[in-house]
């Protein structure tokens, strides 16, 4: 199946065509004189003065100062992509109207003080709304996700769920040129090697013709398409399914879901597995051994009593971890390697489970069984800072005091709550700081 075009970017055509407008608007202002005097009859010419622009204003110096670096920069990686190899006329097409977008800047450098919780998160995602669309688009691309199914040994549910979560199935996946976000990105210098190997790798893809410059668009962050390739995942994963000559995942279905499916199998999806399942622990469970480094049979834990909540035999899992995203107090689960899989597409916890749960849903199935904590808050960033910095400071090192909850950090946690005599599940809370804080 292959969508309409322009009509299939009419948000990306109109945000395109508002900045060129303002852009014109803003040249125009900035060439116009103003109305010509009416002449004296015979001025004498020592008397006419000479007439000197006015000196610009800060920010508008400042302005053209990035400007100008900003075409330095582009100026040099263009050097550098054609030594790579990149011909003058892509680097010409790439580059001749290339902005700076100082918006890339901040929303790169953002770091968001408030978190959310798991369940928050997942009800934001895996909504009756996102559930009921992806059934019904499921059936619209069926034929395409059956053959990359048959192909790749991906299930059709899962593919769609990660449709739906990169970009709710096509609605929404950015309006951004990939081109100026990324030379942006890399100007910027704070990922500058990450962004020139991303943007050698945009140049490459423009080079081969699956896809023209005004039509690579996506996020801010270079992420391209209905499922979010980045330019480097493109080259390594995008497929022509549907046998045009060209990998499009802006606009061929078909090219979409064997593309997402492709990146998912070359990622270690295991066909025939699931990707995990909702459980409940045995009473006296060692709470500290719910870790995903921890792996085990699905057999082991079934021998240690963890059972599903819906009475069936554990999936035959061979190296399964058991997952506790809100602590002690919320839903257990049992995930395997197809889990992990979807990790390396997003490497976040809460991601990977809603791709799950939106699948198991898209297939009939089942949403989560046990009660979420809701009357837990999240940490904010700084609390966060806070719990890893009391943490260290009674000797559980927890690394670096950067507000991110990684491993160090719950491991300092879960000896910290081993010392105590509380449940060492590695759960932050509010309760759990102001513990820490307590002379």
């Amino acid at each position: 199946m292959r969508l309409p075009h322009p009509a299939r970017f009419p948000f990306a055509v109109s945000c395109r065509l508002s900045l060129m407008a303002a852009a014109a608007a803003v040249f125009l202002a900035g060439c116009a004189s103003d109305p010509a005097a009416t002449p004296s009859p015979k001025p004498p010419p020592a008397a006419v003065p000479t007439v000197r622009p006015a000196a610009p204003a800060p920010a508008a110096q400042d302005a053209a100062a990035v400007e100008q670096r900003f075409a330095a920069w582009v100026a040099d990686f263009r050097a550098s992509a054609r030594a790579a190899g990149i011909a003058e006329a892509t680097l010409q097409s790439a580059f001749a109207g290339v902005q700076y977008l100082p918006r890339v800047v901040e929303l790169d450098r953002a770091q968001p003080e408030f978190t959310r919780t798991v369940w928050e998160y997942l009800d934001n995602t895996v909504t009756p709304q996102r559930v009921a669309a992806g059934q019904e688009r499921l059936q619209q691309v069926r034929a395409e996700a059956d053959a990359a199914a048959a192909r790749y040994g991906v299930p059709p549910a899962v593919v769609v769920a990660i449709w739906g979560m990169e970009s709710n199935y096509g609605g929404n996946y950015g309006s951004t040129p990939v081109i100026d976000a990324l030379a942006t990105l890399g100007f910027d210098g704070r990922r500058e090697d990450w962004a020139k190997r991303e943007l050698l790798a945009a140049l490459r893809i423009l080079e081969s013709g699956d896809i023209a410059r005004d039509r690579m668009i996506g996020s801010w962050a270079g992420a391209m398409g209905q499922t979010q390739f980045l330019p480097s995942n493109f080259l390594a994963y995008a497929v022509d399914a549907d046998g045009d000559g060209r990998r499009d995942i802006w606009g061929s279905m078909a090219d979409v879901v064997a593309s997402t499916a492709n990146f998912l199998a070359r990622s270690g999806w295991q066909a025939g597995q699931p990707w995990g399942v909702e459980v409940r622990l045995p009473a006296g469970f060692d709470l500290g051994r719910a870790d995903m480094a921890v792996r085990q049979s699905a057999a082991q834990w079934a021998a240690e009593g963890v059972t599903a909540v819906d009475g069936q035999p554990l999936p035959a899992l061979a190296d399964g971890a058991i997952l506790l995203p809100a602590g002690a107090r919320g839903p257990a689960f049992l995930v395997g390697p197809n889990f992990r899989t979807i990790l390396r597409y997003n490497n976040s916890t809460n991601y990977a489970l809603a791709v799950g749960l939106l699948s198991q849903r898209l297939g009939g199935g089942p949403g989560v069984q046990a009660a979420w904590p809701r009357e837990l808050a999240a940490l904010s960033r700084s609390q966060t800072v806070e719990l890893q910095t009391a943490l260290s400071q009674r000797g559980f090192a927890a690394g670096a005091a950067d507000g991110i909850m990684g491993p160090a950090t719950r491991d300092a946690l879960r000896r910290y709550q081993r010392s105590v005599g509380l449940p060492a599940d590695g759960y932050p809370s509010l309760d759990l700081l102001q513990r820490l804080q307590q002379p």
